[in-house]
């Protein structure tokens, strides 16, 4: 047996990081390492400790021998409260700290860099029918969204200096056992057989699940077609929000209360009630064509939405 690939994981305690770095380990071709800032932050797996993640962050032990980094860990967001402290933080570690792992993993000899961006750096809506593609132009609309398009420059000058091997995954929102955020709130909500008010919005919204993105990631490690070229990812099929909610309530056998509500009262209550950037979400359209994806990797989604939503659901509620 030839030896086996071996790839440095950073984010590997998070959601995504966790569903990443187990399939890795499940495989034969891999010798995974994950970067974690605490020692036996990953038990079970080999781990290398390298504190906090920013510009002066020495990664000269993690990445000895590696060939493959996949590099996922960052800031997500910016609170309200110690705002400038946050928003500095959020350019160290998505900025600055992804940089200077960049250039020392290729100093070191690493051969393919894989960075989990984020579909925001395109917007947070389009338009009906022009869904965003690879090539969509960036209009990010919030400091988080430009760190990863920041991050994004940065690493293609790394990457043509160096002649490190690039790839770039934009994810739209990620679900799946354990996930958080909005998906968590609707699945708490259909649980519960709240009523939620979203029947009459007609709008389309891409989401993955993670055994998908963990597919691709894994497909981008030695694909060829894969070599400096950024890709988004989805489940392949858009949904509505309303057709959403109705997917999760068959997926968790129970009646999926859904009810009409005009969207204008909608917005009204939402900005009465704070929630406007929550609804605005939940109302808007958020579409991606993931052909080119498809095309030049010769891939397709493991799982459907169907698929994803049951696996998703059906865990969350055994835990």
């Amino acid at each position: 047996m030839s030896e086996r690939l071996k790839v440095l994981l950073t984010g590997a305690t998070g959601f995504i990081g966790a569903g990443i770095v187990r399939e890795l380990c499940q495989s034969p071709r891999y010798n995974v390492t994950a970067a974690v800032r605490r020692k036996d932050s990953v038990p079970g797996h080999a781990t290398v400790v390298v504190g906090d993640i920013g510009g002066g962050t020495d990664w000269s032990e993690a990445l000895r021998h590696q060939k493959v980094v996949i590099h996922l860990a960052g800031q997500s967001a910016v609170s309200g409260k110690a705002r400038a402290f946050d928003l500095e933080n959020l350019r160290e570690v998505n900025v600055a700290g992804t940089v200077n792992l960049a250039r020392q993993a290729a100093g070191s000899g690493v051969r393919r860099f894989i960075f989990i961006s984020s579909v925001k750096i395109h917007g947070e809506q389009t338009l009906p029918g022009r869904p965003f593609n690879a090539d969509s132009a960036p209009r990010p609309e919030d400091e988080y969204a430009a760190s990863k398009l920041e991050a994004e420059k940065a690493l293609r000058a790394v990457a043509l200096e160096s002649g490190m091997e690039l790839v770039i995954i934009r994810p739209p929102m990620v679900y799946g056992p354990g996930g958080g955020g909005n998906f968590a709130l609707l699945a708490t909500a259909v649980h519960r057989k709240w009523p939620l008010p979203f029947g009459a919005v007609k709008n389309r919204r891409a989401l993955v699940a993670l055994d998908n993105l963990v597919d691709l990631v894994i497909k981008c490690i030695d694909h060829p077609n894969a070599v400096n070229r950024a890709f988004l990812v989805s489940d392949g099929e858009d949904l509505s929000t309303p057709e959403l909610l109705r997917r999760m309530a068959a997926a968790l056998d129970t009646p999926s209360l859904v009810m009409s509500f005009p969207p204008g009262l909608l917005a009204l209550a939402a900005m009465c009630l704070g929630k406007k950037r929550l609804v605005q979400r939940l109302t808007g359209s958020l579409e991606v064509d993931i052909s080119e994806t498809r095309n030049l990797l010769n891939w397709k989604p493991p799982l459907s939405v169907d698929e994803g939503l049951s696996r998703c659901l059906v865990r969350s509620r055994e835990k």
